[in-house]
């Protein structure tokens, strides 16, 4: 069990950080979508580096478990606020994207708790 948690925390935390580096270099396919749905060119900066803290915070984590705690609730919370904001926008078609990524987070959660 421990390694499926080990396995599955580096595996969300790259799949989170990637999720960040495509903000922060302004791809295409993540800014269009985002500027559809009224978030402000100006908040890219900010959401990418939550991304990348909650990442960061996921490895972290492996070594001291509050911190992968705190970046997993952190996280929930971004992609919460990121599933309410394309709800908001009613581009429905999106709403699996937040979901897509806060599964590996919280399974990755799961996977602590039980070991």
């Amino acid at each position: 069990m421990y390694y499926a948690h080990v396995i599955t925390t580096v595996l969300a935390a790259a799949f989170v950080g990637f999720s960040a580096v495509c903000v922060f270099v302004r791809a295409p396919w993540v800014t269009g979508p985002l500027a559809d749905y009224g978030v402000p060119e100006s908040w890219m900066l900010w959401l990418g580096t939550a991304k990348a803290a909650g990442a960061v915070g996921l490895l972290v984590g492996l070594f001291v478990p509050v911190i992968g705690l705190l970046a997993t609730i952190g996280l929930c919370l971004y992609f919460t606020g990121a599933l309410i904001t394309v709800l908001r926008a009613r581009v429905y078609a999106h709403v699996a994207a937040p979901l897509v990524y806060v599964a590996p987070v919280l399974a990755a959660a799961a996977l602590g708790a039980a070991v």
